[in-house]
């Protein structure tokens, strides 16, 4: 791994999982095997806030497959645009990101919106390239029914490794940057509301019915953030 590349999180350091190989195996091949998609878990459940293994074989190319496809499925029903595995109550470090969005062009200009095509990481890491940040407003699936501003760098620089043990890098910028933060943070035992604006918290109703708008100045302002 280049040097430099480390876990951009906030707060204090995550615990790390004291999950053997074995039990990681164990849950993974639960998942697959059952008859429906796995429940996304919610803020408060500890494994959101452990520092997630490392992948280092403790699944073997079939079984990874198969969760990965699992995960890409209960990404697309939640929806969202990136799931990692924690959410779905494995601490490994896996995520899986894809955003095909087709919406409002202004809201798209305005934060750098672009469709990410899917893509699968293992012991992902990033770190920013330049000092620009923007914020917006962003949620989670494991905080179900809230949403807040997150200041975050514009673009970032991610190393990965592919299921098939490729070593793989991009550069990934605006909206796309964002993703990529957010899913390697969860790795890390870090939720989004860790680098929130505090006083720009709101339900999605109140999100919705007044700062739906493509640039949270505007609440900004009322909110006093």
């Amino acid at each position: 791994m280049t040097t430099g590349f480390r876990d951009h999180a906030a707060g204090p350091q995550a615990p790390a999982s004291d999950w053997s190989a074995a039990r990681l195996a164990e849950a993974a091949a639960e998942i697959v095997a059952g008859e429906d998609l796995p429940p996304i878990v919610q803020a408060g459940h500890p494994v959101l806030r452990t520092a997630a293994l490392p992948f280092e074989g403790q699944l073997d190319a079939e079984l990874l497959g198969a969760l990965i496809a699992i995960m890409r499925q209960t990404m697309h029903a939640a929806p969202g645009v990136g799931l990692a595995a924690p959410q779905i109550g494995l601490p490994l470090r896996l995520a899986v990101l894809e955003d095909g969005w087709a919406g409002d062009e202004q809201a798209a200009a305005a934060r750098s919106r672009s469709p990410l095509p899917f893509v699968a990481m293992l012991n992902p890491v990033y770190v920013p390239v330049g000092a620009e940040r923007s914020a917006f407003y962003e949620g989670c699936l494991s905080v179900r029914g809230y949403t807040a501003v997150v200041r975050r760098a514009e673009r970032v620089e991610a190393r990965w490794t592919a299921p098939d043990g490729a070593a793989r890098g991009a550069e990934f910028t605006g909206w796309q940057a964002r993703i990529v933060q957010h899913e390697t943070d969860h790795l890390a035992g870090t939720l989004y509301l860790d680098k929130a604006e505090p006083r720009s918290l709101c339900s999605n109703e109140e999100y919705a019915a007044r700062w739906a708008q493509p640039t949270p100045e505007r609440a900004a302002r009322a909110l006093g953030f």
